[in-house]
Order: C-alpha cells, then sequence, then structure tokens
C-alpha cells in the first residue's frame, strides 16, 4: 500500500481479523499478526473461532522461506451473502452477492415511485434472487438499499421505509445514498484496494461521489458528503435545483447533456424520451459510431466533470478515483481519458503522475453491489471508535505467495 498507515476501528478482534483477511486476499497466520499486532495466541483463538463458523478456509501454503511453509487463509465466500438495490429513475436494480462481493445474481426491474409498490417490489426481488440461486436463506445476512437522494428521486423517502422493507423481506435493511454505497462497493470488493484515500465518482441520473478515507466511508454531518454534482463550474450559470448557480449537475450531468441533444437535428431522432438514463446512453452509442455531435456534448460534460474532481482530488488529497455508476458504464472511453488528463497535470501535491483514475469493474452495477456491501460490513466487521488497529498488510505478509497445494 501506498500512502502513510492508516487505521481502522473494529468493534471486535474478530471483526478486525476476519476484515484484514477480506483486504488482502490470502494471508498466512504470521501476517495477520504483523497487519493487527495481535499476538499469536489471540490469533490462533480468532481464526479458529472464524474457521468453526465458516466464514474462513484454509488454502494452500505460501512459498517456502527456509522454515516450514505458512498455511493460507481467505474468505469463504459462500458462507454468507447479502441483496443490494439501487433504486433510480431509469430503473431498479437487484443482485446478490457473495461474501466477497461478488455478484451471483441480478434483476433488472422498472422503476417505481409508490411507496407501497416500492415495498412490494423489494420484497418479490429479494425472493426471486435467493430462490433462483437456491441458497438457504438464512445465509442473507440482510437487504441493502440505495438511491440518488435528491428530491423527487425514486426511493428518495427509502429511509421512512425500512420498518416496512424489514418487515417484507424479514431481514435486516440498511439504506444508503449510492454513491456512498458505490464507493464502499469498490473497496470491500478490491477495485479500490486499501488506499489511504479514495473515491467513487458516481454518474447515474445524477452526478455524486462517495469517499473511503483509511477504509472507512466518510459521510459528513447528515450522510451528505460528496455531493460533487453541486460543485460551481460556472458562478454565473443557470440556477440549480439547490438553489446555487452553475452546478456541475445542471451545466454537464446527464440531464444535461441529453437536454442538449434534444436542440440538435442530427441527435433528436436518437432520443426516445423514456428517461434520461436511456437517452445519455444513446448520446454515448451516436458518440461511439463516430457522430461528431455526440461525442463533442459529451467531452463538454467531461471537461467540466473533471475540473470537479480536480477540486475533490486537491481537497481530499485522493490517491485513487473510481468513475463509475450507469452513466459511466455506456460513456467512460469518453470521459476517463479527459479526468485523467485533468488530474494528471493540475493536482496539487501528487507530482506528475497525478492521482490513479480508473473506470469501474462493474460500473453499471455499482451502487447496487455496494449497497450489498452496507450489509456485508455492518453484519460481518461492524466499526466503532473504540480499538485501533493498523492496515499494513504489505509490510505484515512479506513471504511471496504461492497457489493452494
Amino acid at each position: 500500500m501506498s500512502g502513510p498507515a492508516r487505521a481502522t476501528p473494529h468493534a471486535s478482534s474478530k471483526a478486525t481479523v476476519l476484515d484484514v483477511i477480506r483486504a488482502a486476499g490470502v494471508i498466512s497466520r504470521v501476517g495477520l499478526i504483523g497487519a493487527t499486532g495481535f499476538t499469536g495466541a489471540t490469533i490462533s483463538t480468532v481464526v479458529r473461532k472464524l474457521i468453526d463458523e465458516g466464514l474462513v478456509v484454509e488454502t494452500g501454503r505460501a512459498e517456502s522461506t527456509g522454515g516450514k511453509r505458512r498455511v493460507l487463509l481467505q474468505l469463504n465466500h459462500s458462507a454468507r451473502y447479502a441483496v443490494g438495490v439501487h433504486l433510480d429513475h431509469a430503473g431498479n436494480t437487484y443482485v446478490l452477492t457473495n461474501l466477497g462481493g461478488a455478484v451471483v445474481a441480478r434483476i433488472l426491474r422498472p422503476g417505481v415511485a409508490d411507496p407501497a409498490a416500492v415495498v412490494g417490489q423489494v420484497a418479490d426481488s429479494v425472493s426471486a434472487l435467493v430462490e433462483g440461486v437456491g441458497i438457504e436463506r438464512e445465509l442473507v445476512l440482510g437487504v441493502g438499499v440505495v438511491s440518488p437522494g435528491a428530491p423527487g428521486a425514486p426511493g428518495a423517502d427509502v429511509e421512512g421505509l425500512v420498518g416496512e422493507l424489514g418487515r417484507a423481506v424479514g431481514l435486516p435493511v440498511a439504506v444508503d445514498n449510492d454513491a456512498t454505497a458505490a464507493a464502499l462497493g469498490e473497496h470491500w470488493s478490491g477495485g479500490i484496494g486499501g488506499t489511504a484515500t479514495s473515491a467513487a465518482l458516481c454518474m447515474g441520473t445524477r452526478l455524486g461521489a462517495g469517499l473511503v478515507i483509511g477504509g472507512i466511508t466518510y459521510r459528513g454531518n447528515g450522510g451528505d458528503a460528496g455531493e460533487i454534482g453541486h460543485v460551481s463550474v460556472d458562478a454565473l450559470g443557470p440556477v440549480c435545483w439547490c438553489g446555487g448557480r452553475g452546478c456541475l449537475e445542471v451545466m454537464a450531468g446527464p440531464a444535461a447533456v441529453v437536454a442538449e441533444a434534444g436542440e440538435l437535428p442530427s441527435l433528436a431522432r436518437e432520443l426516445k424520451g423514456g428517461s434520461v438514463a436511456a437517452d445519455f446512453a444513446a448520446v454515448a452509442r451516436a458518440a461511439r459510431r463516430g457522430e461528431g455531435a455526440a461525442l463533442g456534448l459529451l467531452e463538454r460534460s467531461a471537461r467540466c466533470v473533471a475540473v470537479a474532481a480536480r477540486s475533490l482530488a486537491n481537497l481530499m488529497d485522493l490517491e485513487v478515483l473510481v468513475l463509475t455508476g450507469p452513466g459511466f458504464a455506456v460513456a467512460g472511453s469518453v470521459y476517463l481519458p479527459v479526468i485523467r488528463e485533468e488530474l494528471g497535470r493540475a493536482v496539487v501535491g501528487r507530482g506528475s503522475g497525478g492521482v490513479d483514475v480508473r473506470l469501474s469493474r462493474s460500473a453499471s452495477t455499482a451502487p447496487a453491489i455496494g449497497a450489498a456491501a452496507l450489509v456485508l460490513q455492518a453484519e460481518l466487521v461492524p466499526l466503532t471508535q473504540g480499538l485501533r488497529l493498523p492496515e499494513n498488510l504489505a509490510a505484515a505478509e512479506p513471504a511471496a505467495l504461492a497457489p493452494g497445494v
């Protein structure tokens, strides 16, 4: 890991050890001692408990360094599951993930706004996912539900439905905004590793950012940290719904791109008017076909997004920025090089290399995956302000790892 060492506060030694194993992928008991600072006796006891509970398995041995080869440990990915739900105007995405955050089943459903319809659809979809895969329901730890959180967005008031959702699905329910969840999902599944400070820039119906600092998602005082869509990129620009002028979202978000496309005869015929997401995807397809007007609109949007991303990178001293969400899934090939160039040349304190900007491996489903990660983290590696332990896994496990034997 690069950057200064960080500490993650866990609620128990068990949570600490399990989280270190998750982050490392594979690690020995000796490596766990180095990563956590626990004694050998404590590591032995905790690891035995995790193995007995089926959460961790032994998997081969490390290469010999002259003595006995160390036994390696990793998560038992099929030991537990979680459901993630992303509610959005463009449609609702449901995923079932395993313990490591990998998607094992997915369902796409139309967006619904009525609270009763939301509850009913979530309950039906959770049952369909679990029954479709054929796993025992008691292995499912809970359901995470996320949405953009903007006024009028599907599920914007989902916090008020937590009780009803819990009763309908018969499982614990966690809620958050989609950008924060996407950042957690990237962290949990290894997309941004254990870097000190990272962010996920999420583009769906709207633009938002999720922040991960020292392995912990930063939500701010009211849970609204990372509202990059409301960074002003033009002080004299149009008024945004938030009350500000020239906000990134109103200047360069998917809705702004679609609105401009509708005014161009060469692109207007590409738009169906069904949803912002569908029409934005149509503009992206036109750009990939070489339509100059479409490419111009996306590049202009990308430059605005890059300027806002530079502000975020400078404020947070970012090490990694992941582009994720359905918008970047369809148009990431245009946005990625523009944002990389901006952050490579104009970020303070990062030298000539700039910030590591990358496109998510699971951009289209990232918010739903992150929603499932909310549950996995809360149920398996809960955090507290008590015990603080290092995450320096690279120093803890110096020996090269060999394939399992």
